[in-house]
């Protein structure tokens, strides 16, 4: 039972208030007013027996204890949030057969889950689900060869598609662990190892390398790498540094003993992971498909990265609300 003065309303202003910092834009978030929000947010504190936010700060930031109560709020609401989103796909069991492509970064954590949500509300459905980079998952769904698509967009209008943005993904820096001892990187700390770059042929280096041109950088082209991992093992055994993702980081989990992650010293640019379906989806399906996986998102991705790296927290987020 939850102490009284707790609510699911109350919870959902806490977690949107800590992401915006702003009364007013939670009340547009939440379609509640501004006094309401106030409001709310007293009554979950009254309840709880602590600030949880630092009101005499604009924009108001999470205390301690707001911090803490906050990863455990995030974490109830995802799960309510994907148990809502299977429940609405219960009326989807006639579907015969359904394709997704999602990219190589949830392979390990997300596309199972995922697969296990939709199995279980599809129940006589076949599913079949394929994993390539993002340039492959684009070019396989304007070809209308899947149903729908989990990727990094580049941006521009997709013509024929309906887009549902799921997560930020800002780009970071990673570094062998101990080239950078004060804790926050600086170009001139880089250059005592080679930048280690994706391949060109793949999006996120094209986003990566577009961000260097704009900042004017000089950075030496010795090494690309095709492979996310062989990338990170170069790093972990300080051949160079990189730049990747809070979803590139944390999918290469064997070598964090042996890297370290920083903000990127030049800029503060993200690219963009979302759902894509064709116009010609009629149903709920895809709407529901990114709900469950933000919820998954969420909880296996982003939780655990802001837990290990708390200064991500501004930035690596979900994106909307598909609901």
């Amino acid at each position: 039972m939850l102490i009284k003065g707790v609510t699911l309303r109350g919870l959902e202003v806490f977690e949107t208030l800590a992401k915006t910092g702003s009364v007013a834009q939670t009340a547009d978030a939440t379609g509640l007013s501004q006094p309401a929000v106030s409001q709310q947010l007293r009554n979950l504190e009254k309840a709880l027996g602590t600030d949880l936010v630092d009101h005499s700060r604009r924009p108001m930031v999470p205390t301690s204890a707001g911090r803490n109560f906050l990863t455990r709020t995030q974490a109830v609401l995802s799960e309510l949030r994907l148990a809502q989103s299977e429940l609405s796909m219960m009326d989807l069991s006639h579907l015969p057969a359904l394709s997704i492509g999602l990219i190589d970064d949830f392979d390990n954590d997300l596309t199972p889950r995922l697969v296990t949500a939709l199995a279980e509300s599809l129940t006589e459905c076949r599913f079949k689900m394929i994993t390539a980079s993002s340039h492959d998952i684009l070019s396989a769904i304007e070809a209308d060869e899947i149903h729908l698509a989990v990727t990094a967009t580049t941006g521009e209008p997709q013509p024929g598609l309906i887009e549902f943005p799921l997560v930020r993904d800002p780009f970071i820096l990673v570094a062998p662990k101990g080239l950078i001892p004060a804790g926050k990187a600086s170009l001139s700390q880089l250059q005592q190892l080679p930048f280690l770059r994706y391949a060109a042929d793949q999006l996120i280096s094209q986003q990566i390398e577009t961000q260097i041109r704009q900042e004017q950088l000089d950075l030496e082209n010795r090494f690309e790498v095709g492979s996310h991992l062989a990338l990170m093992a170069m790093v972990a055994r300080h051949i160079g540094w990189a730049v990747t993702t809070p979803l590139g980081y944390m999918r290469a989990a064997r070598f964090h003993d042996d890297i370290e992650a920083f903000a990127l010293p030049f800029g503060n640019v993200a690219r963009r992971i979302s759902l894509l379906a064709s116009k010609d989806w009629a149903d709920q399906l895809p709407r529901t498909v990114a709900q469950t996986t933000q919820g998954l998102i969420q909880r296996q991705m982003i939780s655990p990265a802001i837990a290990r790296l708390p200064w991500l927290a501004k930035d690596f987020k979900l994106l909307g609300n598909p609901a």
